[in-house]
């Protein structure tokens, strides 16, 4: 269980980013081993008893099983596939009113007793420059419990050729419909996470993610112009039936402009669309600078909603925390305080779920052994809440914690991460085609493009992948080179239409980064197809000069 791989794969399809995977390269078998709960309980009981004997006050155990499977291919190839895993003990204790966390993947008595009197000792140490003690919100001992992603289909068990035939058909498909190039790649995620703690719980949880981004590209060899089109699939927190493309499962966009997908996703379908797209692309045209009324399905939504909101309602972003790497945030306390800070117009309400199905974000408790919970962050566009962990709660008044720890890994210190954060539906029945028909000029906007905002969350521009210009109530064309700027308070308080429940869907990040060291989290943030009056929209082929 030496952790002697460092593998970074390095998706096409993903874009620029860069998966950073700690873990040992097993072969596809060993995915299926499970590890006995009474071992785990063994151990965990080992490291309290330890460290309460060595004067903690506090203990909390993570002994964790990351199971990784990629799979990366470029047009008929398969160029990789990569399965990982990653076990160790995590143990964090509070000793004299400071934290302390050691960890190993020696997963014998003796070793963790042994981690568990080292973190006893850097507690101790930590102490002495702490200015008070941790103040941690109350949690009631659950007992031993288990919780686990619902599916009906276990991605371990479907064979690789299965799946990598599966990619190289999508990428077949969108060659033969017009690109130049495909990638696709599967990511698949196992988080075997068992959690114990003084305060008597010990809890077992099964947790899965899956995610299959595309990217098709097209080339104009005359002008060595090329445009590229994504996938417009979500990532999930579900079983492999997400691949079983229901046709109940697919929607149209407003228009009929593009195939959008729910529940479950036909990956072969969106991959020909992408190439056909892809190719159009390089004849559409180029969008006038100026003022638009934007029409934003939630495919795209999803990534404003993420930086624009989810981020800068972070508690530990608030209190300065993370300044030296993530960034802070202009929802600061002083604004949260006066209970009138209009973060967005009176229809906006974000409410942050960790119980949500099919969602990235969704577990039984988090890792300081918190129960999911749902609560609201903006109401009625009002700034209401933050995001918090135990040791946080007490800073704004709460009781008990928000359920947002999280470590990506057994030998990570848990902190303050993410929960789903998303836009509730409108309230009155509003489909995308009837919102489009009320928009004199405006552009209709899907799938994921580049992104900047500031360190603050406030100021921010965001592009996409698909884009239509809308005219006196109809969608005309698509259009290219279009990004969108705005700040955050400003875009939320343009909001004036909102779909309802029925166009409510959610995107997500597999791979959101923050901490120091830096860490990894998966979220879900679900919105309806939403309008925002009088937004700045730029040309991005535009030079000076």
């Amino acid at each position: 269980m030496e952790r002697r791989t460092f593998l970074k794969i390095s998706s096409g399809a993903a874009g620029a980013i860069l998966v950073p995977v700690f873990g040992n390269a097993i072969a596809a078998e060993e995915l299926m081993n499970p590890v006995a709960i009474a071992f785990k309980k063994s151990l965990a009981d080992a490291a309290m008893n330890a460290a309460t004997k060595a004067g903690a006050s506090y203990c909390d155990v993570r002994i964790g099983r990351y199971l990784n499977q990629f799979i990366t291919t470029r047009d008929l190839n398969v160029e990789n596939i990569v399965n990982t895993e990653s076990s160790g003990v995590g143990v964090r204790v509070i000793a004299n009113g400071a934290y302390g966390f050691a960890s190993t993947n020696d997963m014998s008595l003796d070793s963790i007793a042994a981690a568990a009197r080292q973190a006893v000792a850097i507690a101790r140490a930590n102490s002495k420059l702490q200015s008070e003690p941790l103040r941690m919100a109350p949690v009631k001992g659950v007992g031993e419990v288990a919780w686990a992603t619902p599916f009906t289909r276990d991605w371990r068990t479907v064979p690789i050729k299965d799946k990598a035939d599966m990619l190289i058909a999508a990428n077949k498909a969108g060659l033969d419909a017009g690109a130049s190039f495909m990638t696709s790649t599967l990511f698949q995620v196992n988080q075997q996470k068992y959690f114990a703690s003084t305060d008597g719980s010990y809890i077992d949880q099964d947790i899965h993610r899956l995610w299959a981004p595309l990217s098709a590209t097209a080339v104009d060899k005359a002008s060595n112009r090329f445009r590229t089109r994504d996938g417009l699939a979500a990532p999930a927190g579900m079983g492999y039936e997400y691949f079983d493309a229901r046709p109940a499962d697919k929607i149209k966009a407003a228009g009929g402009v593009a195939t959008l997908y729910t529940k479950s996703y036909d990956i072969v379908d969106d991959a020909r669309a992408a190439g056909r797209q892809a190719r159009e692309k390089l004849g559409a045209k180029t969008v006038e600078p100026g003022k638009y009324d934007l029409v934003l399905a939630p495919e795209h939504l999803f990534l404003t909603i993420h930086e624009s909101v989810g981020h800068p309602t972070e508690l530990d972003r608030v209190l300065g925390y993370e300044a030296n790497y993530a960034g802070t945030s202009f929802a600061t306390l002083d604004k949260w305080r006066t209970r009138k800070f209009k973060f967005g117009a009176d229809r906006v309400n974000f409410i942050a779920d960790k119980n949500e199905p099919g969602s990235l974000g969704a577990v039984g408790y988090d890792d300081e052994g918190v129960p999911a919970k749902r609560w609201d962050i903006i109401k009625d566009g009002v700034l209401v809440n933050y995001q918090a962990t135990r040791d946080q709660a007490h800073i704004i008044g709460e009781k008990e914690s928000h359920g947002c720890s999280y470590a990506d890994s057994w030998n990570s210190v848990q902190f303050q991460r993410m929960p789903n954060v998303s836009l509730a539906a409108g309230k009155e029945l509003l489909t995308p085609d009837e919102m489009v028909k009320d928009v004199k000029k405006g552009i209709y906007i899907l799938g994921r493009g580049s992104y900047s905002i500031d360190q603050q969350r406030y100021n921010f521009q965001f592009g996409g992948q698909l884009y239509f210009e809308i005219k006196n109530g109809k969608i005309t064309g698509p259009l290219e080179d279009v990004a969108y700027q705005s700040n955050t308070q400003e875009f939320w308080n343009a909001c004036s239409a909102i779909c309802d429940q029925r166009d409510w869907r959610m995107g997500g990040s597999f791979f959101d980064g923050k901490g120091q060291p830096s860490q990894v989290s998966a979220v879900s943030h679900g919105s309806a197809t939403t309008r925002f009056n009088g937004i700045n929209v730029i040309n991005t082929a535009r030079k000076i000069g």
